[in-house]
């Protein structure tokens, strides 16, 4: 896996494109959270879950169908108190928010991949591009040389391409407010 931070990091970026000034900040914090929810999945090794099962990691929780049902919900829950983005919108980001999550796990060099169509297709993928190092499971193995090469690794991987797209959308949105006043 990616570690929890660096889904956090995927996710900003991905926050950036929908981001709407008047929108609650907490709808943008949702949707960071639910970049990092589908490693809740790790909670099943402590209660016997393989890590191939249908709800072992990188099991059901990092599959598309999840994502969607997660995002819908929220989405309907979000939407009874605010209107300040639509349903479409706040539906897609929350989704790819939480897509996110498989697809840069899809991305490492180890675990036995995602299974991005469960419950239709357990077997696990990954994607044919895999340059991010593997997080270890658990905090305790994640301080020490082998989690520094890790953020190494998703620094380069993950971090920089989401601070460049962070960029590139404010940079087009400012580009885009200025136009129409040039041209008056």
């Amino acid at each position: 896996m990616a570690s929890a931070i660096s889904h956090a990091v995927a996710a900003s970026a991905i926050t950036a494109a929908f981001y709407r000034p008047n929108a609650p900040k907490r709808i943008w914090a949702v949707g960071i959270a639910c970049s990092v929810l589908p490693d809740l999945d790790v909670i099943g090794f402590r209660f016997g879950i393989s890590y191939g099962d249908f709800w072992g990691h990188r099991g059901f929780t990092h599959s598309f169908l999840f994502a969607a049902v997660l995002a819908a919900v929220l989405a309907f829950v979000i939407l009874q108190t605010q209107s300040e983005i639509s349903q479409v919108s706040l539906f897609t980001y929350l989704f790819l928010s939480t897509t996110s999550h498989g697809l840069l796990d899809a991305m490492t060099n180890g675990g036995l991949g995602v299974a991005f169509f469960s419950p239709f297709d357990n077997r696990r993928y990954f994607l044919p591009w895999r340059p991010i190092r593997v997080s270890p499971i658990g905090v305790s193995r994640f301080f020490g040389a082998r989690g520094l090469a890790v953020l190494k690794s998703e620094l380069f991987w993950i971090w920089v391409p989401s601070i460049l797209i962070v960029m590139i959308i404010s940079i087009s949105r400012k580009w885009q407010v200025a136009k129409p006043e040039s041209s008056r």
